[in-house]
């Protein structure tokens, strides 16, 4: 009979032995009673249809993890095989783990956007419309990329003159969303008269893309009091950024175009309004010449017509002369000086005549009016409910409801 070992000497041989036997294992299975300890541990069952294995992720190894884990999530996880002595127990200690199936940024992604979504983050009615005229731009890019000088050369070659204020910031690898957060909230701390902010930078993979993708970098943009254009990849690229910022652009080159868009249109606009101004102008001298032309052809008629009373006299006077009737001159002088004063006092007349119609008129339908009439103590009596008008005694009978209107309120009555 061989030397018997103790509890804790066999468990140090299975430990020993199961140890180096999986120092890389790899598993496929279903993620079940997932939790997350408060020291940042990952604890968790992996199973399939026959088998259930216990494992942990230690949270150095988790924070590489992009996506997050939850129960039903199949993955495949690379870990060692370990045995805790205490409780006779194996379990796998993992260190890389990728969902089955669908890429872990993918997966990522579409869980931040759900719940990006159901907070709000993407409401159209909170989007700020972008200023029409901004004078100082603000631009959140790496300094030495391609999306600065394409964004510079396009802003400089449109409206030169514009106030830009650059912050360098890395927009890609470890900490990259975190100094794209942080630029954002310094424009809005230290720079009150920033107009609107450029975010993004140049195309690239899924991976180099990702920055644009974090939390961090979604809340900072909905927080921001400054209207945001995300300029993030190229036209096919979309990231969490694109959904909260107040405007897409599908490059940086074209986010340099939309933010003064409008103010060159605006521009071309004021010169289009310019010309047609003129052309008003154009049209008021002609009018204006029509109405000198008017009054000419006015004065030379007045004139005429003067001229055609002044012969008329001196033809009157020529006939005194040969007549040589004192009278008959008065009179004719008397006529022709009575029509000169009718001519002058006809249009008065004429207004004063109108004016008397129209006063008339009114009085007679302050006369006709109900109300009027009912001032002076009349009423309309009408039946209920069909609201019509009693005329005579034979339109009531006993029983029915009245309805008296007077001049001031109203009286219900039953016959």
């Amino acid at each position: 009979m061989e030397q018997p070992l103790s509890v804790a000497e066999l468990t140090d041989l299975i430990k020993l032995t199961l140890e180096k036997g999986f120092q890389e294992a790899v598993v496929i299975g279903e993620i079940s009673n997932f939790k997350a300890h408060p020291s940042g541990h990952y604890y968790f069952s992996l199973k399939d249809e026959k088998a259930c294995l216990t494992s942990v992720m230690f949270r150095t190894d988790n924070q590489r993890v992009k996506f997050k884990p939850q129960d039903g999530h199949r993955v495949v996880a690379v870990g060692r095989i370990t045995v805790y002595p205490p409780r006779g127990n194996y379990q796998l200690v993992i260190t890389r783990m990728e969902p089955d199936g669908v890429g872990a940024l993918q997966l990522a992604f579409e869980q931040l956007k759900k719940k990006l979504e159901a907070e709000g983050f993407f409401n159209l009615d909170r989007k700020r419309p972008i200023p029409k005229f901004p004078k100082t731009i603000g631009i959140v890019t790496s300094p030495s990329g391609a999306a600065i000088r394409d964004i510079l050369q396009i802003l400089d070659r449109r409206f030169a003159g514009l106030h830009i204020l650059i912050f360098p910031v890395k927009v890609q690898g470890d900490g990259a969303a975190e100094e794209v957060a942080a630029a954002i909230h310094h424009f809005n701390q230290h720079f009150e008269t920033v107009d609107v902010l450029i975010v993004g930078r140049g195309g690239g993979s899924m991976e180099d893309l990702w920055a644009f993708n974090e939390e961090v970098v979604a809340r900072a943009i909905f927080n921001s009091r400054i209207p945001i254009i995300s300029a993030v990849g190229h036209e096919v690229d979309f990231t969490i950024a694109d959904f909260v910022a107040d405007l897409r652009a599908p490059t940086p080159s074209a986010a340099a175009e939309l933010v003064i868009g409008n103010k060159w249109e605006t521009i071309q606009h004021l010169d289009h309004l310019m010309k047609r101004l003129g052309r008003v102008q154009d049209q008021l001298e002609l009018a204006g010449l029509r109405l000198d032309d008017l009054v000419q052809r006015l004065d030379r008629s007045l004139r005429q017509k003067i001229s055609d009373f002044r012969l008329k006299v001196e033809n009157l006077r020529g006939g005194l002369l040969r007549y040589s009737p004192t009278l008959i001159m008065e009179n004719y002088r008397n006529r022709v000086f009575n029509q000169l004063e009718i001519l002058h006092r006809a249009p008065k007349a004429i207004f004063e005549r109108k004016r008397w119609q129209v006063e008339h008129l009114q009085s007679k339908l302050r006369l006709l009016n109900p109300r009027t009439i009912m001032e002076r103590g009349y009423s309309i009596v009408r039946v209920l409910p069909s609201r019509k008008v009693v005329k005579k005694a034979a339109d009531v009978r006993m029983g029915d409801k009245l309805l008296i209107e007077l001049a001031k309120g109203k009286i219900t009555a039953k016959i």
